[in-house]
Parts: C-alpha cells; sequence; structure tokens
C-alpha cells in the first residue's frame, strides 16, 4: 500500500503525508508546553486549564462554518502554506514575547488565533487528496493520512513530556514552531495537477460564485449535506462515535487512575496500546477493505468497539490488571480504527469537488459538538453513577447502534447503489 502511493507519481502526496506527520507531532510537543505553562503560573488551577481548553474549542464553532466556504474558494496548497506558516509564528509570539507578561491572557489569546488556523488547514488538507491521488487509491490514502495522527501522538507523547521536562516549555514552544515552518515547505513543494475547464458556461458560473455571499453558501452547504443520504450517514455515525468519545474521554482517565493507583504512568501506558491498536486496524482495512461494504463495516466495528468498551470497563474494575488492560486497549482501537477510514472515503467518493471542504467544515463542527457535550454530561453523571457503570453502558450502547445498523442492512445496500458503491 505505501510502496504505490509513495510512488514518484504520487510524490506531492507523499510530501502531504510527512508535512502533516511532522506538525502533528508539533502539536503534542505544543500541548504539553501549554500544560507546563499554565501549571508554572497557577499550579493546580483547573479555572486556567478550562480557559486554555476553551480557547482551543472555541474556534471550531465560531471559525468553523465559514472555513469550507473559503476553501473550496481558495488554492488549497495555499490555504495548507498560509496556515502553516502563520500558526509557526503565532507560536513564537509565545516564548519571546508573551512568556515575561505577567498576565496569561495575551497567551490565551494567542492560543485561540493558533487554534483558528487548524478550521482552515484541516478541510483544505481532506478537501486536496483526490487531487493528488486517483479514485481507485482513495482508501489506501486516507488510510495512511489517518496514520498521520495516530503516529504523531506516539512520538508526540513518547518526546513531548521528556522535552518539555529536561529543555522547559519555552523551547518546547520553538520546537513546535519549527515543525510548522518545515511543514510548510513540504507542502509548497507539492505539485498540484493543472486541469484547464474554460467554457463559458463555467466562466459564467466562477463568477455568479465569486457574488455569492459567504452566508449564502454556508446555507448552500447544508442543504448539499441533508439531500446527501450518504454524507448524513457518515455525520450520523461520527456523531454517535464521538458522542461515546466524549462520554469516556474523561471518566477513563480518572477510572485508570484509580483502578491501578497511579496518575500519569498508566494512563499513558493504555494510551499508547489504544494508538498502536487504531494504527494497525486502519492499516488492515486500508489494505483489505475493498473486499467490504463501507455501511457493513462502520455497523461491524461499532458493534466490537462498543464490546471491547464494555468488557475493558468490567475486567478492569474486577481485575486491576494492566497486562489484561494493555491487551484490551490494542484491541479496543483495533476495532475501531477503521471507522475514519471508511467514513472519510464515502464523503470523498460522494461529494462534487467544489463542495469537500464545505463538508469536511461541517464534520469537524459536528463530532467536537458531539464530544463537548457528551463529556460535561458524563461529568455530571459520574457524580452520582459509578465510572465503570457508565463506560459499560456507553460501550453497550455503541454496540446497540451497531447491531440495529446491521440489521437494517437492506436499506443501506441500496443507499450504497444509489450513491454509488464503495466496495
Amino acid at each position: 500500500m505505501i510502496n504505490t502511493l509513495f510512488h514518484h507519481q504520487h510524490r506531492s502526496f507523499l510530501k502531504l503525508w510527512i508535512a502533516q506527520l511532522i506538525s502533528q507531532f508539533g502539536d503534542r510537543i505544543h500541548q504539553f508546553a501549554l500544560i507546563a505553562l499554565v501549571h508554572e503560573r497557577f499550579p493546580g488551577s483547573s479555572l486556567a486549564l478550562a480557559k486554555l481548553m476553551a480557547c482551543t474549542i472555541m474556534p471550531v464553532f465560531l471559525i468553523q462554518p465559514f472555513a469550507g466556504v473559503f476553501v473550496d474558494r481558495w488554492d488549497r496548497r495555499t490555504t495548507l502554506f498560509v496556515c502553516d506558516v502563520v500558526r509557526g509564528g503565532l507560536v513564537l509570539l509565545i516564548p519571546f514575547f508573551l512568556m515575561s507578561a505577567d498576565s496569561m491572557w495575551p497567551i490565551y489569546g494567542v492560543v485561540f488565533l493558533a487554534f483558528c488556523f487548524p478550521r482552515f488547514h484541516v478541510p483544505a488538507k481532506m478537501a486536496i487528496i483526490p487531487d493528488l491521488v486517483p479514485e481507485d487509491s482513495l482508501l489506501k490514502a486516507n488510510s495512511l493520512i489517518t496514520t498521520t495522527g495516530l503516529i504523531a501522538a506516539v512520538l508526540g507523547a513518547a518526546c513531548g513530556a521528556f522535552l518539555i521536562e529536561y529543555f522547559g516549555a519555552r523551547n518546547g514552544f520553538i520546537i513546535d514552531s519549527i515543525t510548522f515552518f518545515v511543514s510548510a515547505l513540504f507542502v509548497w513543494n507539492m505539485a498540484i495537477p493543472r486541469q484547464l475547464k474554460i467554457n463559458k458556461a463555467q466562466l459564467q458560473e466562477s463568477v455568479q460564485k465569486i457574488k455569492k455571499s459567504v452566508w449564502h453558501e454556508i446555507r448552500e452547504g447544508f442543504d448539499y449535506i441533508i439531500k446527501h443520504k450518504e454524507i448524513r450517514f457518515v455525520i450520523d455515525m461520527l456523531f454517535v462515535l464521538f458522542m461515546a468519545a466524549g462520554s469516556i474521554y474523561v471518566l477513563i482517565v480518572v477510572f485508570v487512575q484509580e483502578a491501578f493507583q497511579s496518575v500519569t504512568r498508566d494512563v499513558g501506558v493504555l494510551a499508547i496500546f489504544l494508538v498502536v491498536g487504531l494504527f494497525v486496524g486502519i492499516m488492515i482495512y486500508g489494505k483489505w477493505g475493498k473486499r467490504f461494504s463501507w455501511y457493513k463495516t462502520i455497523f461491524f466495528c461499532l458493534i466490537l468497539g462498543g464490546t471491547m468498551l464494555s468488557v475493558f470497563a468490567l475486567l478492569v474494575q474486577e481485575y486491576n490488571n494492566l497486562t489484561m488492560a494493555m491487551g484490551l486497549a490494542f484491541f479496543w482501537g483495533l476495532t475501531i480504527g477503521p471507522i475514519f477510514v471508511a467514513s472519510n472515503t464515502v464523503v470523498h467518493i460522494v461529494s462534487d469537488e467544489e463542495k469537500r471542504g464545505q463538508v469536511f467544515s461541517a464534520l469537524e463542527i459536528v463530532i467536537n459538538f458531539a464530544f463537548l457535550v457528551a463529556m460535561f454530561i458524563s461529568s455530571w453523571l459520574s457524580n452520582f453513577v459509578p465510572k465503570f457503570s457508565i463506560l459499560t453502558v456507553v460501550g453497550g450502547l455503541c454496540a446497540f447502534v451497531g447491531l440495529l445498523g446491521l440489521t437494517r442492512s437492506r436499506d443501506f445496500q441500496k443507499l450504497a447503489l444509489d450513491g454509488g458503491k464503495m466496495a
């Protein structure tokens, strides 16, 4: 799979993949640096961390609705390049100008701005993939792009804490900014095929499109999603998946801490095994995924992933065995990884080229909204219900959704045939 995509005809895709690996590795270091900075200023302050989290998440709701519209108007390679360069410059402001300030508010402002640009970067990245590889390689390309974040998560988690601990938050920000600039160089050197489509009708259509207001295009984007059953299906499934992720995000950390009587050590170990499982699952699906219908893959993985979550919670609660928990975390990641690849590939196949940016922007809004709402609800419930019970129920609900989907396989088979079946 990798050799095929990294053939000389697909060198631009290789550059995109490397660029994302580098910048997302820097993101992990950035996270550790921010946490260390807040700890230095306000040791143990949950309010300071809450403000920081708000700065990183709010751009999803404030910027994302507009991002897809602009991404579909702009040159996508230029968009990716500018986002990397500007983010690198913003991050540099922190160690050289803002860390010496008495107030944290300027830092919060810079963090907010820095996280605004990924709102353009993510849809541009996803929308440019079909410009770099042929349609029959989209599944493999999405598999590799998805693994970028997973590889960066493992390497960043392993290296980030060490770098920040021994070299300080200031140097962590500098390293992060360098990764953005290096990523920008790889992006700028991508060769994007130019397809000239010059005729009177299309020229008039382009002029009319430019005249439209941003708000009108946003409405068109949502209308487009509503009219496409396949895209609505993907949004529904990702909403369920990230509702589950948000429900367990805080709880499972505290649950593991209480089960193994540690603060971060065992949480980190299990996180690495989970990410490795995701990586393996995505690679396996990328190689053999075409043999299976996309809707069956998503539902079957929901059943397995939900079941594994429930089993993990019950067995860890009962036995407190770290080795067993590591194996369960690996298989849990293995079962849910293909969902992301199948979902992204469906969107690429069924959405029009000029609408991809808007579609992926909508997906970003949906999954972040689902994550935040579920996280607050489950955190509130944990005051009244044991954590392992909530984890078990969430897993059971995911499995139920998957089972319900498989029982309606005829409806989804018709949907797949109407929209162009992805094997």
